[in-house]
């Protein structure tokens, strides 16, 4: 059996707050147990939103996040995806690729008409893996912090 079809996606639970608080730390972005603990329960209580935890043998090594929202522009529902991460000591296992693949499914059984991801210029090695998933550049990303 490939390591690729050992890989196992499901939603996260509650019981999954240890694994998505240290996968979000990965990605950069730090929270406590309890944080993601929250988070997890607020994704769960809307059922437009999705967080996918990755599994190899019962360990998780990856998650996604998506949400599926009406766009004014487009007139139709699209997916974005919020935070892709894979544990590194789990790269180049098909990870990010079978992550792509359940997103992928959520988004077209939800009616969407295309899937979104913003990263950061900084990670170039984010942008060629979603271009060798068939992602495009699209319009750029702008930000701006309210309440700091």
């Amino acid at each position: 059996m490939s390591v690729a079809s050992a890989i196992t996606v499901r939603e996260a639970a509650l019981g999954d707050a240890c694994d998505v608080a240290t996968l979000l730390d990965v990605l950069g972005y730090p929270c406590t147990r309890e944080e993601a603990g929250d988070r997890i329960l607020h994704v769960r209580q809307d059922p437009r939103q999705h967080l996918l935890i990755a599994e190899i043998d019962g360990m998780a090594c990856g998650l996604a996040a998506l949400d599926v929202r009406f766009s004014i522009t487009r007139g139709a529902d699209l997916a974005r995806i919020n935070a892709l991460v894979v544990s590194p000591h789990c790269a180049g296992q098909g990870i990010g690729r079978r992550l792509l693949r359940e997103v992928e499914g959520i988004a077209r059984r939800a009616g969407a008409v295309r899937v979104e991801v913003t990263a950061s210029a900084a990670r170039e090695g984010a942008h060629a893996f979603y271009q060798c998933c068939g992602f495009s550049d699209g319009s750029q990303h702008l930000i701006k912090r309210l309440g700091d």
